[in-house]
């Protein structure tokens, strides 16, 4: 009998006579004119961008990479990106609208999709993966070759047969894919960002072309600031960032010692501190797991990064193929999906126990991007949003399975770049100083706050000026005041920085209008948005952004509900952190601070998930020794039945700025109302010291 299985040696020569074989055909490309214009012209710069693409493979695989002098990087690594940047995206096929105009509706549409997804062999040429070069290369040529079979034949290329041929690439290889991304996900081996980090001399800028990522001036300026920082700094840096994770399992009541990994993410330039990082949670038992951002299909584009990355060329690139899942999504691969998850957890299993979750550093200060409305980009149907939601709920719950929520926990920084102004350095140490704030202070005022709260039925939420906000938000009751609170003295442990109380309100009883002047989320602005609640479920929303109620609406649904058709209130929060507030307002950069360190400046309110999501049952006390009751509502209590229903797969924080802030209040079941803040200051006693930064 035959032998089904080859050996990795076989498959590593096999692969490699795909490739060869590959490259040679699309280089006859080029001299053929077969299909009828403006077919070809696609075709011509596709064979163009894959022969760059090899040329990439060739420059890593012979070492030249490493003896490019840094005007050769620099031009290098602008031709890697130069088709999607602002200034050329116009004329590029990568924007949905330029491609449809120039082929067609459908066949635009789809050939865009073709387009962003070779574009994913930028990634692979550097990490030198042959297989993920292959798969896209053949599929470049498979749908050439239909148009080629076309046009000899004289007929009209059928769009059809061309999105079976993307379906089944994408179904077909989901799996490999799957594989390769759990792997990065929980397998220290994986160690292409890793020898970057800690092998390269890091005072040679150099090493930021070496990650294939967009570099500009913001990765190589930081890496510069960072440089001239002395090591007592970049260890206040590396230790604030471990040592939030580390409390993180210990305020969670969580057991560390029982983990071995770490996935680290991060953005380029931040590699000393990154490597002091590394030194650090080795020091504690855990390795770093380092994956790059998605970039293509099977790991999903978003504005929003997740993994380590570089710059983003174009913002409005990854908005416009945010939904490309939209030509091939149905019920059949998303069973496919979640099978392949299942198969790659299951081969992972051991990895997975093990698996601690992640440490983040995050950046902000990048010029705020307000997305333009592309007529011909991929929308989800509403059959579509539903498999989507479907898919995400249970491949969360099959996360779970296999990293528990009640066992792993994370922790998450920001810092600025140097687009954030000319007084990036000032900004940079007031961050790391509200980054670094003295958490012991916080948690004595708060816990004042805390025991009034713990008084109340209800708290009162209201603006003031043009903010229209008038929210009631019930709480929990305390079987036992002198045992229980509702709400968790949060310092500098997995949100950092310090400055926030926060509870999981009783959805019954919580209703009422959120509404903020403008906002930033996940890097999309907002301009007046509101959401209106009826027993703590979205009912209505809305907000400023286009010019047609359908757009607006459109926009939260897609990028605040994740097109769900409602969410629930998952979180009230009262932020403390004045000194963030202040620090925001003296630089001007109010628009620009992230969400981690803009809940900490006001009161904030989160739909989707709550903050114990998946980890519920794990007892979680404040350090005056009272356990935290509040960690379930009435939606998330669901997963003791049907836990389909429980999460939501996201959290989206919507604050309200102080100077938006008229009152927050207390109602206390014998009536008397007792007030928290008012006109933006605290009042209540005992926290004058959090006014003191407004002086």
């Amino acid at each position: 009998m035959e032998d089904l299985y080859i050996t990795e040696t076989e498959k590593e020569d096999l692969e490699k006579e795909r490739y060869v074989l590959g490259i040679e055909r699309i280089k006859e490309i080029l001299n053929e004119s077969i299909c009828a214009e403006p077919m070809q012209a696609y075709f011509y710069r596709m064979a163009t961008f894959v022969l760059l693409m090899d040329r990439a493979w060739n420059i890593v695989e012979s070492g030249r990479l490493h003896r490019m002098s840094m005007e050769e990087l620099q031009d290098f690594n602008r031709q890697l990106y130069e088709d999607i940047l602002p200034e050329n995206y116009g004329n590029s096929y990568g924007n949905p609208d330029y491609a449809v105009d120039c082929l067609g509706e459908s066949m635009g549409k789809m050939l865009s999709f073709l387009y962003t997804e070779l574009r994913g062999m930028i990634p692979a040429a550097f990490e030198q993966n042959r297989f993920d070069m292959v798969i896209r290369m053949e599929l470049f040529l498979e749908i050439y070759q239909e148009f080629v079979s076309a046009a000899r034949e004289n007929e009209e290329q059928n769009a059809d047969a061309i999105q079976q041929i993307l379906y089944w690439y994408v179904s077909d290889y989901y799996e490999p894919e799957a594989l390769e991304r759990t792997a990065g996900l929980l397998c220290p081996g994986k160690d292409f960002a890793y020898r970057i980090i800690m092998q390269s001399d890091l005072n040679d800028l150099r090493y930021l072309y070496y990650y294939g990522e967009y570099v500009t001036d913001n990765e190589l300026k930081t890496a510069k600031h960072l440089n001239e920082m002395p090591e007592e700094k970049i260890k206040l840096l590396a230790d604030t960032y471990t040592e939030g994770y580390r409390i993180g399992f210990e305020t969670g009541n969580k057991d560390i010692s029982i983990k071995k990994t770490v996935n680290i993410r991060y953005c380029l330039g931040f590699e000393r501190m990154m490597r002091q990082a590394v030194i650090n949670f080795d020091r504690i038992g855990l390795r770093p797991t380092i994956y790059r951002a998605g970039s293509n299909i099977f790991q999903g584009r978003s504005v929003n990064k997740n993994g380590f990355f570089g710059a983003n060329p174009n913002k409005q690139f990854d908005y416009d193929h945010r939904e490309d899942q939209a030509l091939i999504l149905d019920k059949l691969l998303v069973e496919r999906k979640l099978d392949c998850m299942k198969n790659a957890y299951e081969q992972y299993k051991q990895e997975a126990a093990v698996f601690g979750g992640p440490a983040v550093a995050e950046i902000f200060g990048e010029k705020p991007f307000v997305p333009l409305t592309k007529k011909n980009v991929y929308k989800l149907s509403k059959k579509q949003q539903k498999l989507s939601v479907e898919y995400a709920s249970k491949a969360g719950a099959m996360q779970n399975n296999y990293i528990p929520g009640e066992e792993r926990s994370f922790t998450i920084i920001a810092f600025p770049v140097p687009d954030i102004g000319e007084r990036y350095e000032e900004i940079f140490d007031d961050i790391v100083q509200i980054n670094t704030l003295d958490y012991k202070l916080y948690q004595g005022i708060q816990q004042k706050i805390i025991d009034v709260l713990d008084r109340g039925l209800t708290v009162r939420v209201k603006g003031c000026g043009k903010n229209k906000t008038d929210m009631t938000i019930r709480l929990h009751k305390l079987q036992n005041p002198d045992k229980e609170t509702n709400f968790e003295n949060c310092v500098a442990d997995v949100n950092i920085p310090v400055g926030e109380v926060f509870t999981s309100p009783v959805l019954a009883g919580t209703n009422g209008v959120l509404h903020v002047t403008r906002v930033f989320l996940n890097e999309l602005e907002y301009k007046d948005i509101r959401l209106e609640f009826k027993d703590g479920m979205v009912v209505d929303y809305g907000c400023a952004n286009f010019p047609s109620e359908e757009e607006n609406r459109k926009y939260i649904k897609d990028n605040v509900l994740f097109h769900h058709d409602t969410l629930p209130l998952g979180e009230f929060a009262i932020g403390t952190n004045t000194t963030a507030y202040v620090t925001a307002r003296k630089y001007g950069i109010e628009d620009k601070m992230p969400i981690l360190i803009a809940e900490k400046t006001g009161p904030h309110f989160a739909v989707g998930d709550t903050c114990y999501s998946h980890a519920e049952n794990v007892k979680v006390f404040n350090p005056d020794g009272k356990e935290i009751i509040a960690k379930d509502n009435e939606v998330s209590i669901l997963r003791d039945t049907d836990v389909s229903k429980a999460y939501f797969q996201c959290h989206t924080d919507i604050t309200i700025p102080y100077d938006e802030l008229g009152e927050l209040s207390v109602l206390t079941e014998d009536g008397e109302s007792i007030s928290i803040i008012r006109d933006g200051q605290f009042v209540l006693q005992g926290c004058e010291e959090l006014n003191r930064a407004f002086v």
